[in-house]
C-alpha cells in the first residue's frame, strides 16, 4: 500500500494527454483531443437552463475501459476503449442514436502496473478522412474514417525504444503539416518526433527528454504574429474532420516533455527552445497541456512546480512569471478567456479546486469551493467542468467568482476522459458508459 500511494501522482494524469492552441474554434466538429484547435474552447455556445433532473440525455452507449476522450467529426464519433481482451477502435453516429458504423478490434496486452485502469488513455485524432490512434502499449495506429480499414501502424516501443513509463503511452497525436507528432520519450534522440501521416515512416526525431503525460500543441508565427491551424491537414469537402491546409515552415511543436518545455520545427524537427520545468520528486510528472495565447505560452504543474507564464520572441522564449502559489494542476488542462485562464489547482489525491488566475501576472482571482479533480472546457462565455464524480456544472467564465449557473449527475464515478462538444452536444465517458446530451443554446 505504501508503494501504490507514493505513485498516486499520475493516477488522474493518464486523461491528460492533450494539446492547445491560440486561435479559438468555432463550433461544429470537435476532432481532437480538446477541440478543432487544442484550446478547449469554442465560439459555440450552450444552453444552461437545465431541467431539474438535467440535460436530455439523446442517447447513452455502454462502454469499455479506457481514459482516452470521445472525439466527433462529420456527424460521426470515434471512441477508444478497451473490453477485456480487445483493444477497440469503435465509429458511431454521433447524431442518430449512437449506433455503430465500424469497429476495429484488436489484442489488447498492455498491464497498469499499479491495479489502475488498463485501457487506452490516448484521445483519438481525426484528421484529413484518417482516424490517427495510440494504444496504452504504445502501438499508433492509422484508420481510415470512412471504411475502418487500418492503414498503418507503427509500435513505439519497437521503433524508438520508448517504455511505458508509469501507466502507458498516452500521447493524443498531433497532426500537423502531413506529420504525426508526438511526445514519445525514446532512446537515441527520440523524445519528441515526427512521422509521415499518410504513411507512418519516420521523418524526424529530437531531444533526449523522457515522455511527460502531455501531448503537443501547434505554434503558428507570421510576421512576428502567431495564429494557429484548425486540425492541419488540407481540407477534403468529402472528408469528415477535414481541415484547412497548413505549411510547414513557420509552424513549431510545443512539446511538453517530462524534462519541460521544447520548440521544434514541424518540418525538420529543429530544436528551436528549450525551457526546463520540472520537479525534483522523481515521482512527478508533467501532464497539463501547454496553453497558447498570441506568442505566450503557459505551462502549469504540480509536485511544488506550478505555473510559469513564457513569451516566444519568434527565436526563444523568455520568462514573464512564475510561481507555485497561482495555478499548480495535478493533471488536468486549463481554459482561457480574455485574459484569464481557469483551471484546476492542487493535488488529486488530496482535493483540487477550480480557480481563475489573471494570464498576465499570476494573481489568483478566486477558488472555488473544492470540486475534487476534473476537466474544464469553455464554450462561448460559459465554463462546462465535469467532476471526477461524473457532476457536471456550467458557470460564466468571469473573473469577479464561480457562480454555478446549472448542475447535474450525469456519469458515474471515476471520470478521466475529457468530454467532447460538437453541434450543440455534450459527449463524456466514465468507464461503463458513454452519454450524448442536448445542450445546445436556445435564442440568439
Amino acid at each position: 500500500m505504501k508503494h501504490l500511494k507514493r505513485w498516486t501522482f499520475v493516477w488522474g494524469a493518464a486523461c491528460a494527454f492533450g494539446f492547445a492552441f491560440a486561435h479559438e474554434a468555432d463550433g461544429g466538429d470537435w476532432p481532437q483531443w480538446l477541440g478543432p484547435d487544442r484550446s478547449g474552447s469554442t465560439t459555440e455556445k450552450v444552453s444552461t437552463a437545465w431541467p431539474a433532473d438535467g440535460p436530455r440525455v439523446m442517447w447513452s452507449r455502454a462502454v469499455g475501459s479506457g481514459f482516452a476522450g470521445p472525439v466527433v467529426a462529420g456527424g460521426r464519433l470515434i471512441l477508444h476503449q478497451r473490453r477485456g481482451d480487445e483493444d477497440i477502435v469503435e465509429c458511431l453516429d454521433a447524431v442518430r442514436g449512437g449506433e455503430p458504423v465500424w469497429r476495429q478490434a484488436r489484442p489488447a496486452t498492455y498491464r497498469d502496473d499499479f491495479g489502475f485502469d488498463d485501457g487506452p488513455r490516448a484521445t483519438p485524432t481525426v484528421s484529413g478522412g484518417r482516424v490517427y490512434t495510440l494504444g496504452a502499449e504504445g502501438t499508433l495506429s492509422c484508420w481510415d474514417l470512412a471504411s475502418g480499414k487500418a492503414v498503418w501502424g507503427v509500435g513505439l516501443a519497437k521503433e524508438f525504444g520508448a517504455d511505458k513509463g508509469f501507466f502507458g503511452f498516452a500521447c493524443s497525436p498531433l497532426v500537423a503539416g502531413g506529420r504525426v507528432l508526438l511526445n514519445v520519450g525514446g532512446r537515441e534522440g527520440a523524445g519528441v518526433v515526427a512521422l509521415d501521416a499518410s504513411t507512418g515512416k519516420v521523418l524526424w526525431k529530437a531531444t533526449g527528454h523522457e515522455a511527460g503525460y502531455a501531448a503537443p500543441v501547434l505554434l503558428r508565427s507570421q510576421n512576428g504574429s502567431q495564429t494557429a491551424d484548425r486540425g492541419n491537414e488540407p481540407r477534403d469537402a468529402s472528408s469528415p474532420g477535414g481541415t484547412p491546409a497548413a505549411t510547414v515552415d513557420d509552424a513549431r511543436g510545443v512539446f511538453f516533455t517530462r524534462e519541460g518545455l521544447v520548440i521544434a520545427n514541424v518540418g525538420t524537427g529543429r530544436v528551436e527552445a528549450e525551457f526546463p520545468w520540472r520537479s525534483r520528486q522523481g515521482s512527478s510528472v508533467n501532464a497539463a497541456t501547454p496553453l497558447v495565447i498570441g506568442n505566450r505560452i503557459f505551462l502549469t504543474s504540480s509536485y511544488g512546480v506550478g505555473a510559469v507564464l513564457l513569451e516566444w520572441t519568434g527565436s526563444g522564449v523568455k520568462k514573464i512569471w512564475s510561481g507555485d502559489d497561482s495555478l499548480s494542476s495535478h493533471y488536468a488542462s486549463v481554459v482561457h478567456r480574455e485574459g484569464f485562464v481557469y483551471g484546476f489547482h492542487g493535488r488529486q489525491e488530496t482535493g483540487a479546486a477550480l480557480r481563475c488566475v489573471e494570464l498576465a501576472t499570476g494573481r489568483v482571482r478566486w477558488t472555488a469551493d473544492p470540486l475534487g479533480s476534473g476537466s474544464v472546457i469553455r464554450a462561448g462565455d460559459d465554463l462546462l467542468v465535469l467532476s471526477e464524480r461524473g457532476e457536471l456544472l456550467a458557470a460564466p467564465a468571469a473573473p469577479d467568482g464561480f457562480k454555478v449557473a446549472a448542475r447535474a449527475q450525469i456519469l458515474g464515478t471515476g471520470v478521466r476522459a475529457y468530454p467532447a462538444l460538437a453541434g450543440g452536444r455534450f459527449f463524456a465517458r466514465d468507464t461503463r458508459r458513454l452519454v450524448c446530451l442536448e445542450l445546445g443554446a436556445t435564442g440568439p
